[in-house]
């Protein structure tokens, strides 16, 4: 008895990598077929707001300087793509999501491959930070590249480790948040959520400043802290413009890690009631 469980457990944990590297395979062609709509959907508002604030204002005298003194181009590289990054990796699993919950039987027929449901959920999670990665590798030659003469981004990566953790774990961070909210809300009111609470959560989530430019008003430097966005946001910052003003490092890799962790339990437990209830 013992030497037969033993021997059917490679069979199903191959037969389960082959199923999830299936679903892989699955979202990537779906990736692939819809890439250019999904390029320009992702590049067009970095590529508006560093056209306006790196070349339009400073052409017309109305300077190119952030806080700091810096130029608004190297403050805006971090900020536009970890803003991107975030709400592409959380779009690419809430919507889908929520109509795969709320249609006939979608979810259900993919629940009945043969894997776990909380094997169908880690996959559902690492295809959104796939898609966050991708509109991070898509947003940054732009917001480098657009600028008026003299305005150009002053950008390095002084931690190549830590820009690696950044971008992995506001990924995967940024996809569980999407998972959960996709379990946990009305399906009417996700388009609701994405218009009235991650327009904000964009605007106070030190994309076009940098945290530390928030300590002559200390109510709002804490309020921001709620906003998961910021610690994507002030990661890149400390490890693409360094000389920048940005959140200590302790605080934006504490947050990401145990916020990746958390939410990704969270998602998942949401995610495991939902499909089976």
């Amino acid at each position: 008895m013992t030497t037969t469980v033993l021997t059917k457990a490679p069979a199903v944990r191959s037969r389960a990598l082959h199923t999830f590297a299936a679903m892989m395979a699955r979202d990537a062609r779906v990736l692939r077929r819809n890439f250019v709509m999904s390029a320009v959907r992702i590049v067009i508002q970095p590529l508006l707001f560093v056209f306006v604030f790196a070349y339009v204002l400073p052409k017309v005298g109305g300077g190119g300087a952030g806080p700091g003194g810096e130029a608004f181009s190297t403050i805006m590289v971090p900020g536009l793509v970890g803003s991107s990054m975030v709400l592409q990796a959380m779009a690419a699993v809430t919507f889908p999501l929520v109509m795969e919950l709320s249609g006939p039987g979608a979810i259900e027929d993919r629940a009945l491959a043969p894997v776990s449901v909380r094997v169908l959920g880690l996959q559902k999670i690492l295809s959104a930070v796939v898609e966050g990665l991708v509109a991070g590798v898509l947003v940054f030659p732009v917001v480098l590249l657009v600028h008026a003469q003299g305005q150009g981004p002053a950008v390095s990566v002084a931690n190549w480790p830590m820009l690696v953790f950044v971008l992995l774990a506001g990924a995967v961070l940024a996809a569980a948040i999407g998972m959960y909210l996709a379990t946990r809300i009305d399906p009417r009111q996700i388009q609701v959520l994405f218009t009235l609470v991650m327009f904000p959560a964009m605007m106070l989530g030190c994309v076009y400043f940098p945290w530390s430019s928030l300590d002559g008003t200390p109510w709002l430097q804490i309020a921001v802290l709620f906003n998961p966005m910021v610690y994507m946001n002030e990661g890149l910052r400390a490890v693409l413009t360094p000389q920048v003003g940005h959140m200590p490092t302790w605080a934006f890799v504490t947050a990401l890690a145990v916020g990746a962790a958390g939410f990704v339990w969270l998602a998942m437990r949401s995610f495991a009631r939902r499909v089976t209830q």
